[in-house]
């Protein structure tokens, strides 16, 4: 993720102009979801509050997106790290603020990311075993081991646990088929 440019910073300095620091401290919330910097209805609440016009709202809005997910990208959760990003010449009583509310909404807005993200299935538990046949019409298929798998599987960050089901791995070896080659069977399936 890129550095935190200028042009957010200059766009911070609208914050200034915000009534409370609870105005402050609800625009920093409201900008972080996805689609805050794309939000018409944000940007008209943002100008109307601030009294600034909607393209500085809308800067506002992006620069404070881009900061907040910067921080959690970065896994920045000291103070002096955030307070690092700033330039020398910004405001440090809105420095501080900022720096202030980022770190107590860095958890929420981690674990908000955390659940949404999508990702591969997470393996929870496996057994595996493989089992050799001792009795058949054919000796060829005796010598042929058979490799069992069982895993459960965690899929969306761990919302939905998948139940294991058996896994039939085959090597076949033989001089038919020139090097080994590998099936994959589920229950029920001939291998």
């Amino acid at each position: 993720m890129a550095a935190i440019s200028d042009k957010h910073f200059s766009a911070l300095q609208f914050l200034l102009k915000a009534p409370s620091k609870d105005a402050v401290r609800l625009l920093c919330a409201d900008s972080f979801p996805a689609g805050a910097p794309e939000s018409r209805r944000l940007a008209e609440s943002t100008a109307g509050n601030l009294s600034v016009s909607a393209i500085e709202a809308k800067e506002l809005i992006c620069a404070l997106h881009n900061l907040s997910h910067h921080i959690l990208f970065h896994n920045l959760n000291v103070p002096e790290q955030i307070l690092a990003l700033f330039p020398e010449s910004f405001h440090s009583s809105l420095k501080n603020l900022i720096t202030k509310i980022m770190l107590e909404h860095s958890p929420t807005w981690r674990n908000e990311v955390l659940s949404n993200q999508i990702s591969l299935p997470q393996l929870v538990e496996m057994d595996w075993r493989v089992d050799m046949k001792t009795a058949s019409d054919s000796v060829s298929r005796m010598a042929v081991p058979t490799c069992l798998v069982n895993m459960k599987v965690c899929h969306c960050g761990g919302l939905q646990l998948s139940r294991g089901q058996w896994c039939c791995l085959v090597s076949h070896g033989g001089v038919e088929q020139g090097d080994s080659g590998h099936h994959v069977g589920w229950p029920g399936s001939n291998p």
